[in-house]
């Protein structure tokens, strides 16, 4: 009986040292394992982490003139910085909050690109625009400058035609009459002067009334008037007139004739005799009386 209860506790201690040896075995796979998923989660917490700080340096890297986009990259970047504490502060263990800040992270980085292809589409847009208006101010100076060219020119014929209307004279006669309309070249029989000259033909000249002026001189280059200091304009100079008279200019050639003058008015000398009308002058003529 001594013996079989020896044998019986030899059979229980092997046993038991065997079931030892097999739950120090499970423990050390545990731990061996344990181990393993422990040091995974930590090297997926730091690859996170690098891969937040990346995140973070490529948002530093986005520039824009846009307030409103540089405003809500700024607060991107916060967001980002904020995760990058989160996940600093949690254990590598905490695989769901690892797993969380994952997604957070693929967030981030889908916003980025989106960020991106706005910025990327505004500097387009902003290049365009500056090459519009780059276009439109070349547009803008060439039609200045066709404007300029254009103006210069209808002032140019503005011009022609403002010369080219003028009414010219031909044909200039002075004469000294005598009180019987004869001529006579003697002062002390003259009563007046008479100028006759032709306006010519003008097409584009201002038809209707039209006067000539005369400014006659005497022999001492005194201006000769009839007691009134009549005065008209011509080329937009004042001057005094001694006699005028007043046609119906149609375009065509007319004949014009002006008086001047009174008996005992006139000596011996030379009498010149300046025509005008408000555009011009149209020339000069005299006549020597004995």
């Amino acid at each position: 009986m001594e013996e079989k209860r020896v044998t019986m506790l030899r059979v229980m201690t092997l046993i038991l040292a065997v079931v030892a040896v097999a739950l120090i075995g499970v423990l050390a796979w545990v731990w061996v394992d344990r181990y393993k998923m422990i040091e995974s989660l930590q090297t997926d917490k730091d690859d996170l982490t690098v891969q937040l700080q990346d995140l973070r340096l490529d948002y530093g890297n986005i520039h824009t003139q846009n307030d409103t986009l540089s405003l809500q990259l700024e607060r991107e970047r916060e967001k980002v910085d904020q995760l990058i504490d989160r996940v600093q502060q949690t254990e590598a263990s905490n695989r769901s909050k690892i797993r969380e800040y994952e997604k957070e992270l693929g967030t981030l980085r889908s916003i980025m690109r989106h960020y991106i292809v706005q910025i990327d589409s505004l500097n387009t847009l902003n290049t365009t625009l500056r090459q519009d208006a780059v276009a439109a101010r070349d547009e803008a100076r060439k039609s200045q400058r066709e404007y300029n060219e254009l103006k210069s020119t209808a002032d140019e014929y503005a011009r022609k035609v403002e010369v080219g209307s003028v009414v010219k004279g031909r044909n200039f006669g002075l004469t000294a009459l005598l009180s019987n309309g004869k001529v006579t070249d003697r002062s002390s029989r003259t009563e007046k002067l008479k100028c006759c000259l032709f306006l010519m033909e003008n097409d584009i000249a201002n038809r209707g009334p039209r006067k000539i002026y005369l400014r006659v001189k005497g022999p001492d280059g005194v201006l000769m008037t009839s007691g009134d200091e009549s005065v008209f304009v011509s080329g937009g100079e004042s001057m005094i007139y001694s006699a005028s008279r007043e046609v119906d200019y149609q375009g065509a050639d007319i004949e014009v004739c002006v008086f001047f003058g009174q008996a005992g008015l006139f000596k011996k000398g030379v009498y010149s005799v300046d025509v005008y009308t408000v555009e011009a002058k149209l020339g000069s003529v005299d006549v020597s009386l004995k």
